[in-house]
């Protein structure tokens, strides 16, 4: 009785595998959601606009965020590349 026990055990897990190895194969190739790509471009874009706003008022406001001074680059780069780290994603 045992045995006939594993044979069933060994024969769901392979099913169970191969479900998974289907449901995986079908979201690789599911198509990206249809905010996936305004919100990577969204992404690069307020990295840009972020950096360019600093090195335009930096003389005398300081824009976006005045307190954190040269750090804003960094902030406008860490979007930027949160934009570009989403593209190996996008199909």
């Amino acid at each position: 009785m045992a045995a006939a026990g594993k044979e069933v055990s060994k024969r769901n897990a392979a099913e169970v595998a191969a479900r998974r190895e289907q449901k995986e194969a079908a979201r690789r190739d599911a198509p990206n959601p249809v905010w996936f790509k305004p919100v990577m471009f969204g992404f690069m874009l307020l990295g840009l606009i972020w950096i360019v706003l600093f090195y335009i008022t930096s003389s005398n406001l300081q824009l976006p965020i005045p307190q954190l001074g040269q750090a804003n680059i960094f902030v406008g780069f860490g979007f930027v590349l949160i934009g570009f780290l989403m593209t190996p994603w996008w199909k």
